[in-house]
């Protein structure tokens, strides 16, 4: 088993990283790290446990650990900490030599960063050799993007061979995707906010990088341009977003769906990977977060109403578990991709 500790343990991303790593396969939680308040006591102690399930009964007696690298105990970190803590603490720990798996934002767009989603682009993962160089690293860090662009990112992959212009993307996003305390209660409820801080910069430059080619040496950026409006709305999990994708030429709805049907990645050898990344609905009232965030356990993408717009564009649904698919297992399955190209 490889030892996994959780850094920014007691939130609400590091609690759906405890969720998803018990009694994983390959991976044990040896590590919880948080704030020092809450170091030095047991888990069930100092943690206010948010999420559907029972807390694992593995990490109830853990003794809660500072965010240190001499304090940690494992041999893969995975982090849950806001971005003005991880862009140090990250680089600390992987200085140290431990290799970071990332849900921050702090160094998604650092050149010599991989951005990865396996089902999208695994040869970035190349760019671990560059950093290492560059930076004088034993370890590495490796992110996974912001939770809307990872939705978007994956249902346009299997349409880049259309020759792809512009992406145009309203979202509305789940409360959940702010943390625990983001939204008050009196600010969501009968509301729609049509501002979340730095979220539309991230989809437009997230996904280029994303979608573009890796030479060995450094990604070179998709060739087209993505404009974004986030939304947050009173869901609890599961981001929505409806898109527009415009072509270089005019493509069918049929030719974009059995596009999509047909995204197979190959990735069953990954334990969070799911059997689907894309599960088209024919519904004409699907997908629904409340009805389709679990599909795949979570990590599924599903996506319905996919119609012919003007301009050689198609316009299309997306929807996504943002915690599970756009956070915590995103880092896990990226993590059982170092495993699988041997960086673990």
């Amino acid at each position: 088993m490889i030892k996994a500790g959780i850094l920014g343990a007691t939130g609400n991303v590091g609690q759906r990283f405890i969720q998803l790593l018990a009694n994983h396969p390959w991976f044990e939680i040896t590590a919880l790290a948080a704030s020092e308040r809450s170091a030095g006591k047991p888990y069930e102690q100092v943690a206010r446990w948010r999420l559907d399930t029972d807390l694992p009964e593995e990490v109830k007696g853990l003794t809660v650990v500072p965010t240190k690298p001499h304090d940690v105990d494992a041999d893969i970190v995975f982090s849950a900490l806001p971005a003005e803590e991880a862009v140090k603490i990250e680089a600390e720990f992987a200085k140290a030599g431990f290799i970071v798996s990332s849900n921050a934002s702090s160094f998604r767009m650092e050149k010599d960063v991989p951005l990865v989603i396996p089902e999208v682009n695994p040869e970035h993962l190349g760019l671990i050799d560059v950093q290492r160089k560059n930076r004088g690293w034993d370890g590495a860090i490796i992110t996974n993007p912001n939770c809307s662009t990872i939705m978007m990112a994956v249902t346009l992959k299997p349409l880049m061979q259309f020759g792809i212009e512009n992406i145009h993307v309203a979202t509305l996003q789940a409360v959940s995707g702010a943390g625990y305390e983001g939204v008050p209660s009196m600010a969501i409820m009968d509301n729609v906010i049509p501002y979340i801080g730095s979220e539309e910069g991230k989809m437009e430059t997230e996904s280029l990088k994303l979608l573009g080619e890796f030479d060995g040496k450094a990604v070179k950026d998709a060739p087209f341009w993505v404009s974004a409006a986030c939304h947050r709305v009173g869901v609890l999990d599961g981001h929505t977003m409806s898109i527009w994708a415009r072509f270089n030429k005019k493509i069918a709805p049929e030719k974009v769906k059995e596009a999509m049907i047909k995204f197979d990645p190959r990735l069953s050898d990954l334990p969070t990977s799911p059997k689907k990344a894309i599960i088209v609905r024919e519904e004409p009232d699907r997908p629904q977060p409340r009805m389709d965030r679990n599909q795949g356990n979570g990590m599924s993408i599903s996506v319905g109403r996919i119609r012919a717009g003007r301009a050689d564009a198609i316009q299309y649904v997306c929807m996504g578990h943002n915690t599970i698919r756009g956070a915590a297992g995103a880092s896990i399955l990226n993590a059982e991709l170092l495993k699988k190209k041997r960086y673990l």
